[in-house]
């Protein structure tokens, strides 16, 4: 596997058919193959290229094993009006976790706060899309995300598999330029080490862990023996991603399990059962801040704060202080016009996949 090969430039549109054409060929209707095809798009355009089209051989494979459910709506298991619970029934996160968001916005909208637990849902994806909508609503999101059955990093302190990557994701929507964090609490997210197995960007040298407390920047820790262009799958490795900023990490970590996965009632990463397949897990809070009365004050104080923060001086000589959501915004423009880049094994994994339904890759 070549790493240094230049990455391949695809036009985004051009690349969300393709996507799009892939999976209306494995089954799924026009609104739901659009719906994955701008999801996973967007992770790419935001830079966010471990939850974006890189994913798409391991969806078709997942469709097609059972493990996810094309065509799902979500069931409400519990309705208190400002609280919700939600089953996706195993479907494509792409279509149930925005069924949810859709459902958060509307009661706190009305009620000026929800709270809204959904369960069994497929890989929802790049979680900071959700706390995007919500921003755009006008509203506060804190998103808990686990991965049900998915044991792939080690506790601080310790060396087998014990949490999912388990991402947090908030929204503030001021003024201008809104707020968005998005991070896995895992050093790395999985979906970094399947880029890294592709040639893509190199992990850190610690983002791993063997075993024997080993550190490894390698996907094969993770992943085990995997050819150039084919599926990578955690099973066959022995190590385990490391939680980030140590007992910090680890300790969001086994909140999001026990907010996401426990108190859903979708499940945690483990103890793994025989259940044949994982599911995600989401525990969201949306607040109204025009229900607060302070949304003025809100405004104004938050749009001075984050800009007296900004203006921080840089570390290094030219450098410069970005509030979370900036460096997605500035990639989003600069991808749009100039393409998004794939390394070359993704691109010739989703060729792969394309060439097996039948789909004709662009020219």
């Amino acid at each position: 596997m070549d790493s240094q090969a230049a990455p391949v430039r695809i036009g985004a549109d051009a690349l969300e058919s393709l996507v799009r054409d892939i999976f209306l060929a494995a089954g799924c209707d026009a609104a739901e193959a659009g719906r994955i095809a701008a999801h996973l798009l967007g992770a790419n355009l935001a830079g966010h290229d471990s939850h974006g089209v890189a994913r798409v051989p391991r969806y078709v494979e997942w469709l097609e094993s059972g493990y996810v459910v094309k065509g799902r709506t979500v069931e409400t298991v519990t309705d208190g009006g400002t609280f919700l619970l939600l089953d996706g029934q195993w479907g494509f996160g792409q279509t149930v976790a925005p069924q949810a968001v859709a459902l958060g916005i509307e009661r706190a909208q009305r009620h000026g706060t929800c709270i809204v637990g959904l369960r069994n849902a497929g890989h929802i994806g790049r979680v900071g899309d959700y706390a995007e909508r919500a921003v755009a609503a006008g509203l506060i999101s804190i998103h808990f995300v686990n991965v049900a059955g998915s044991c792939l990093v080690a506790p601080f302190g310790g060396v087998e598999r014990r949490f999912s990557t388990a991402p947090i994701a908030i929204g503030v929507p001021l003024e201008g330029r809104p707020v968005v964090l998005d991070f896995a609490t895992s050093l790395v997210a999985e979906g970094k080490v399947l880029v890294a197995s592709n040639g893509g960007k190199p992990l850190p040298p610690d983002a791993l862990i063997e075993p024997d407390g080993r550190l490894s920047g390698d996907p094969h820790t993770l992943y085990g023996p995997y050819e150039r262009v084919g599926p990578r799958s955690p099973a066959n490795g022995r190590g385990a991603i490391r939680a980030f900023g140590e007992h910090k990490g680890s300790g969001l970590a086994l909140m999001c399990e026990l907010l996401a996965g426990a108190l859903t009632g979708g499940g945690t990463s483990g103890p793994v059962e025989e259940r044949g397949r994982i599911a995600n897990g989401m525990l969201s809070i949306y607040l109204s801040p025009a229900h607060f009365g302070t949304q003025a004050e809100f405004q104004r104080a938050g749009r001075a704060y984050v800009d007296w923060v900004k203006a921080s001086r840089p570390a290094t000589p030219g450098g410069e202080v970005l509030a979370p959501g900036e460096p997605e915004a500035r990639t989003r423009a600069e991808r749009l016009a100039n393409g998004v880049p794939l390394q070359r094994d993704t691109w010739d994994s989703i060729l792969a996949t394309a060439r097996r339904l039948g789909v004709r890759p662009p020219v």
